[in-house]
């Protein structure tokens, strides 16, 4: 087993919307995949298995998504290890600033980011998101609002979207934060 391989082990946690594999590098998260999720990692990248489902950061990722799925959590706070270029980690940082029920399109994330005329690569960037959920890749939409483009599949991306939007629904509603122009 190559050396980066052998620091990794991954999770497989049931979820609403189907099974997640977890992965972690050392102790942080580096992957969250769904299953059929498009650009997913061969089986063989994600490592051993967990061999205790409590250990960082699998225990604390474990009942953070529980909260987050039971309408309890609207941020995630755990150590989180992304690999991809420059610009896949400035597209990545930007999706976690979009808050809990909120969307951006993907021309207006390429503006936040510097990079205006790049809402295709922000796609494409987007696509590649490694922890997804977490990463809230979900709330980016196409320029009139509509869903496009998930890896997860549109049903999932809608149920997603749907669960936060009725979350808020239910309580106070979400303060949109200052440079981003959120629709729903």
């Amino acid at each position: 087993m190559p050396t980066a391989l052998a620091h990794r082990s991954h999770l497989v946690l049931d979820s609403p919307v189907g099974p997640l594999t977890l992965v972690a590098t050392g102790g942080a998260l580096s992957g969250l995949y769904m299953e059929h999720q498009a650009y997913r990692p061969a089986e063989e990248v994600f490592g051993r298995p967990a061999d205790d489902p409590a250990t960082a950061p699998f225990g604390a990722a474990a009942e953070q998504l529980a909260a987050y799925f039971k309408g309890r959590l609207t941020s995630f706070d755990l150590p989180l290890l992304l690999h991809g270029t420059p610009f896949q980690r400035r597209v990545w940082a930007a999706l976690r600033r979009i808050p809990y029920g909120g969307t951006v399109t993907y021309g207006r994330l390429a503006a936040l980011i510097g990079s205006p005329t790049a809402s295709r690569a922000v796609g494409l960037a987007n696509g590649r998101n490694p922890i997804g959920v977490i990463v809230p890749c979900h709330r980016v939409v196409g320029s009139s609002g509509g869903l496009i483009g998930y890896g997860g599949g549109l049903d999932r991306k809608r149920f997603l979207l749907d669960h936060e939007y009725g979350t808020l629904a239910g309580s106070a509603a979400a303060v949109e934060p200052e440079g981003l122009c959120l629709s729903w």
